[in-house]
Order: structure tokens, then sequence, then C-alpha cells
């Protein structure tokens, strides 16, 4: 998506945002699923309020000193907080953030793994941004992303400036699950939630991004499109699906070899996958329907139909707690060989007797 340009399920929450409610609260909750679009709106969102020349759809015009710099992250009155690990994967930093990029040198040189978290270093850096002039005495957008990844000294550090906000001045937090937000944070901003595209829309789309499998891709991304779309490249799409070709053979695959071959990789992403093909496995035995994998249901309905519901759906609500510890685990092998082992002996149990 180009900067100037909104996803098409946008459209008309951006009329509501950008023309009745952006310019009268200090601060915005953009909220909703993960992977609909709620960056991209933000960022839009920002360069608008920040543009000399908006057009007549109160979209940044592009051509603008204000758009130029925005493009160039270089916006004196833009300033993107984040966590140091999505500055290091992204390579986007954005305006404001030199503070940041100098904490991501300091931690490649020491070794240390990037931080999961915004940490109240980085809130603490907002202080000149916030309560100095912008830059021609201009509006200045503070834009926090994720917003639950701030640990809770950062987001009571953030909570003293949502309190007393200076004139002219806009905090965008977008979070992909609100709940976790501090309940004082939450109650201080105006709450948006952007929306989901119906099924025809968003498969439109990722037909129109050239997606190949948009159906399956959909579906496996719980109808999230932008998610739907990553899952379409095809080192990523034949992980997945080399993974759930072994896990649906539990009578049979390898956890240890499966485990040494993943460890490597997203250890949040793969406990993510192994909860999806859980939460069908458990759909069909309560309710018969399937969400994610609807091109496997042949296989899903085979295997609920001898699998314990009671032991499946206790091994599922422990994957919750999984995926909390996948982001700092001690050895990412032993953590996958613990969780497939687990799910072995849920779904062949008969492996383990005698």
């Amino acid at each position: 998506m180009q900067m100037n340009e909104l996803y098409p399920w946008q459209y008309t929450i951006w009329q509501q945002v950008r023309g009745s409610v952006a310019l009268k609260t200090h601060a915005l909750l953009l909220k909703g699923r993960k992977g609909i679009g709620k960056l991209g709106f933000a960022r839009n969102l920002a360069k608008s309020l920040l543009c000399a020349q908006i057009t007549v759809e109160q979209i940044a015009c592009g051509v603008c000193a204000s758009c130029k710099w925005f493009e160039q992250e270089t916006h004196p009155n833009f300033y993107l907080m984040t966590p140091e690990a999505l500055i290091e994967s992204s390579g986007e930093a954005g305006s404001g953030s030199s503070g940041i990029d100098r904490q991501e040198a300091d931690h490649t040189k020491s070794g240390k793994k990037p931080s999961q978290h915004i940490t109240i270093e980085q809130v603490r850096a907002l202080n000149d941004f916030v309560y100095l002039s912008g830059h021609q005495d201009g509006l200045k957008v503070i834009l926090i992303h994720p917003a639950e990844a701030m640990n809770v000294a950062a987001a009571n550090a953030l909570l003293k400036k949502l309190e007393e906000p200076p004139s002219h001045i806009l905090f965008i937090l977008v979070a992909h699950r609100a709940q976790d937000l501090l309940p004082t944070i939450r109650s201080r901003c105006q709450h948006i939630t952007l929306p989901i595209p119906d099924a025809a829309t968003a498969r439109k789309w990722l037909t129109q991004q050239g997606v190949e499998h948009a159906d399956i891709c959909l579906a496996l991304s719980g109808a999230s499109p932008l998610q739907a779309a990553a899952f379409s490249h095809q080192d990523y799409f034949n992980q997945h699906t080399d993974f759930i070709r072994k896990i649906s053979m539990p009578a049979s695959f390898d956890p240890i070899s499966l485990a040494n071959s993943l460890h490597k990789l997203d250890l949040p992403e793969i406990v993510s996958w192994l909860q999806k093909w859980c939460y069908d496995l458990i759909c069909v035995c309560t309710t018969g329907k399937i969400r994610y994998h609807v091109h496997q249901e042949t296989t899903i309905r085979k295997l609920a139909s001898t699998a314990d519901p009671k032991l499946l759906a206790s091994f599922w609500r422990n994957l919750i707690m999984s995926q909390q510890l996948a982001r700092h685990p001690l050895n990412a092998k032993l953590f996958l060989e613990e969780m497939l082992l687990c799910y072995v002996k849920v779904m062949a149990p008969t492996r383990y007797q005698g």
C-alpha cells in the first residue's frame, strides 16, 4: 500500500475519524484484529494531519514539504515509538526516533537481543518532543505501535503525559489487544475499532495483490487480509504446510526432529500455528465447524473423532501460556520439544502406553 492509499475496507471509517474525531481529542486508540491495516491507517492519519495541502478526500497531498519529510521519515513533528525488535525487523524507525536508533545500535554492539517491549526509557525520551514547541508551532503526532507492547513502567510513564497533555499534541495508540492496556490508559483515549473486511472484499484485494491460494491464506489468517498476504509468501507457506502435514499424523511424526527443524524460526508464530490447529480440532468436537484449516477438513474430522475433548481443551489452554513463554524461552529447541511431545500425548496416547 502506498502511503497516500487506504485499504478498500477503510474508506468509511476514514471519513469518520479524519473528518470529526481526530482533531477533537488528544489521544486516539485504534484497535482491532491484527492484520487489518491499523498501522497503515494510523500513519496515513498522522501524515494527513501534518499535511499543508490536504485533498478534498482529507488525504495527505504527498507533494508538500511536510509530506516529503514524512515519507523520508524526517518530519520534526512526528514521532514513532515501537519495540526495538520491530525496528530491527522492519528497518523503519520513523521520525523522532533517533534515540531508539542509538539504543538499537548499543544492543547490537553489546550482543543483547533487541527488546520486544516498549520501555520506560523510550517513553522518557518523548519529553523534549512533547513539551517543547513543535515546528512552526504546529500539531505534533506521536504514534505508538503496538501499544500493548509497553511494559508496566512504560505504560505508567505514558499515563502521566496523557493525563495532562500539552496543546497541539495527538497520541495515536495502535493495539492488536487493547484489553492488555492499562484501564487508566484506555479511559483517556477515544476508541476507534477498525473494521474487518468481508470475505469478498478481502478476497478481491488479495487477488489484486497477486496472492496465490487466497481463500486458504485468508482462512488460515482468521480473515485478516494483511496476514493472509504474508502467509502467501512461498517459504512461509511451505513451512506452515510441512508443519501441518507432520502434526496431522500424531501417531507417527517425530517431535524431536520437528523441533530441531523449527527452533530457529519465530517461536510465537509456531505456537500460533498449533493453537489454530487445536482450535479447529476442538471446534469440530463441539460444533462440527472448522475456522482456519478448511482445506484440511477430512483430516481434522478424522483426528477429532478419536481425540479426548477434555484433554484437547486442556492442552489448548496450556498453549496460551506457551504463547507468552515463547517470546523469552530459555532454550528454543527444548521449548518446542516439550510442546510437541505434549501434543502427541494428547492426540496419540497409545504411543506412550506400556
